[in-house]
């Protein structure tokens, strides 16, 4: 199962409306109305699922299983939980423009090309940036990002959790390395399966980079 956020039902080109004030629906969704979809998905399953999720949706993942709403977790590039603080040059070039800072927040913000060519591509193709842009890009809530920045973001990170896996890639601007085992070493409970896998050659774009499958046959061996 896939379940996209509320007000994200449909394709790229029904969401990437023309004026940014178009889907207030989505403008002014909460960190805390997203969190609860989830946990309502969640719940109304026949038993816990495997709770996988990239960049924001690995945050989201962390804050699922923290809930003890998952059999076990994978956060891919995982956006960091309040409490790992994220001082990296690259993460906050990537995320500042998100936040949506001196704007109206009743009006969505969609990433430009040029952010998405240093936060998610970098180091592709310009031919490969541009497809993925037009492919995937659609407007975000700055209402919810801000959300990761108030307790509405917090992991306990002593509580005894079910397996989680963490992924990383060594070329990611977003999540940089160092970020990512920041993330991965707050976790400090005793019995608890925590575990780190890097790729070298990685950025941010992990899931639709060639070698995708490598990644997600990994996944499956850990999880068995």
């Amino acid at each position: 199962m896939a379940p996209p956020w509320p007000y994200k039902e449909g394709d790229v080109k029904e969401l990437r409306p023309k004026h940014p004030a178009n889907n207030k629906g989505l403008a002014r969704l909460t960190l805390k109305e997203l969190k609860q979809h989830y946990a309502n998905i969640i719940r109304s399953q026949p038993e816990k699922p495997i709770v996988i999720g990239h960049s924001f949706g690995g945050m989201l993942t962390q804050l699922m299983l923290n809930n003890d709403l998952a059999a076990a977790a994978v956060a891919i590039h995982s956006v960091p939980p309040m409490g790992v603080l994220p001082y990296e040059f690259s993460f906050l070039k990537s995320v500042w423009k998100s936040l949506g800072l001196f704007t109206s927040l009743d009006e969505t913000y969609l990433m430009s090309f040029k952010d998405w060519q240093y936060a998610f591509v970098n180091d592709l193709p310009l031919d490969i940036q541009k497809a993925a842009y037009e492919a995937l890009t659609i407007p975000e809530s700055k209402v919810v990002s801000r959300g990761a920045l108030t307790s509405e973001g917090k992991v306990d990170f002593s509580k005894p959790h079910a397996p989680l896996l963490m992924i990383a890639g060594e070329k990611d601007h977003i999540t940089p390395v160092h970020l990512n085992k920041r993330n991965f070493h707050a976790y400090h409970t005793p019995g608890s399966v925590v575990d780190f896998k890097l790729y070298p050659n990685h950025n941010h774009f992990v899931l639709g980079l060639p070698d995708w499958r490598d990644v997600a046959t990994y996944v499956h061996d850990w999880l068995n």
